[in-house]
Order: structure tokens, then C-alpha cells, then sequence
């Protein structure tokens, strides 16, 4: 009889174990299943408050102001970019006034002979101000020399353009040859130093993707 009741409080006792263990494990299920107070301040960190968004609003751009534009031409080109930026203008591009299509790779070394807004004019900021503009030791055009461009099909007249442009003018793949129009058969290397003498197909011809020859001497020597 003794034998059975040491069977039967081992029995209880193993009851009881179990679900005190069953309890302990239910509240370690339970509190991982809620969010701990690091990662709710995790999530609120990552949601945007209204104080945000006028953050975000604060820091747009403001509205475009209006100014006076000033007069640019005589002035270096660098020396203009720098007074039309101390005037809050921040789109700033410049051109070959001569029309060789060369790029103004040092500021310094060119100097304004026209502007796309007049001078003295109201302009918004973000307008943009376009230089024309040629070497220090040249004298500007009377006015803006246009680059050719192939026009209803025809074909540009070249004369007296510089290579470069012409080259431009036409489309990507056409074939083009540029020879030496004196007799010294030098390489054209750079060509917007060289002024074009002759071409074929002529002026006014009809544009079929042809292959286009030219002929070339530098600028300041006179054609044959």
C-alpha cells in the first residue's frame, strides 16, 4: 500500500512539473510575440511626423526672383560668368560667336561679343544666359556667325566654314573626306582651325547620303 502511494505523489508531482513548465514556455511564446519598446521606437523613428514633412517643405527652393540683366558684352567670359552668378543667374552657357562651333574649354582666354537677353532688360533667375563669344586676339562679328545645317534636304554651302561645323551640319554617318586644299598635304587635326575651300556634293544639292568631300586650309591662309 505504501508502494502505491510513493507511485501516485511521484505521479502528482510530474502533473504539477509539466504545467508549471507548460506556463513558463506559454510566457515566453507570449513575450516574444510582443514588440519590445526598442523596436516600437524603431518603428515610430521610421514613420514621418507632420513635423517632418515641414522640414521637407522648408528646405524647397524658393520661387524664382526677378533681376535686372546686366550688360555682359566686352566683358572676359569668365569675368562675365562670375558678375552673372553674384546676380543670382545660375544657368550660364556660351558659343562661337564666329561660327567655328570651338569649344570655350578656358574662360580666360575669350571675351563676350553678345548675349541672348538684352542688357537692362527683367529676366527670372532661372533664365538661362547664353555667351557669344571669340578668342582675346580676335575681333568680334558685327554679328553671331550661324553654323550651317542641312536644310530641307539640300545641301549647305560650306565655303568659308570651318571644318568642324561643317562636320556637324551633317548627319553621323555620313562619309567624309577633308584633304589639304594647299599643296603642302598636311593632316587636319584640329578642325575648327580650318576653313573649308571647296566641297562636293555642291551647295544646294539634294542630301542622300552621298559621301561629302572637302577641302581645307587653316584659318588666316587664303584658299587656292
Amino acid at each position: 500500500m505504501a508502494n502505491w502511494k510513493l507511485i501516485g505523489g511521484i505521479a502528482g508531482g510530474v502533473i504539477v512539473l509539466g504545467a508549471i513548465s507548460n506556463a513558463v514556455n506559454g510566457d515566453k511564446d507570449n513575450t516574444a510575440a510582443t514588440p519590445t519598446p526598442s523596436s516600437a521606437a524603431s518603428s515610430a523613428a521610421a514613420t514621418p511626423t507632420p513635423a517632418d514633412a515641414d522640414s521637407k517643405a522648408d528646405a524647397a527652393p524658393a520661387e524664382d526672383e526677378k533681376k535686372t540683366v546686366p550688360n555682359f558684352v566686352g566683358m572676359g567670359l569668365q569675368s562675365a560668368q562670375d558678375k552673372a552668378q553674384a546676380g543670382v543667374f545660375y544657368s550660364l552657357d556660351s558659343h562661337d560667336s564666329s561660327g567655328r562651333a570651338r569649344m570655350q574649354i578656358l574662360d580666360r582666354d575669350w571675351k563676350v561679343c553678345s548675349q541672348n537677353v538684352k542688357a537692362g532688360s527683367v529676366a527670372s533667375t532661372s533664365t538661362e544666359l547664353n555667351f557669344g563669344a571669340v578668342k582675346l586676339s580676335e575681333t568680334c562679328p558685327a554679328k553671331d556667325q550661324a553654323e550651317p545645317s542641312v536644310a530641307g534636304g539640300t545641301m549647305p554651302n560650306f565655303h568659308g566654314k570651318s571644318v568642324k561645323a561643317a562636320r556637324a551640319a551633317l548627319d553621323s554617318g555620313t562619309s567624309i573626306t577633308v584633304d589639304d586644299a594647299s599643296s603642302a598635304d598636311r593632316m587636319i587635326l584640329i578642325e575648327s582651325n580650318w576653313q573649308v575651300c571647296s566641297q562636293q556634293p555642291a551647295a544646294g544639292a539634294k542630301v542622300m547620303g552621298q559621301p561629302v568631300e572637302l577641302t581645307a586650309v587653316k584659318y588666316g591662309e587664303t584658299c587656292p
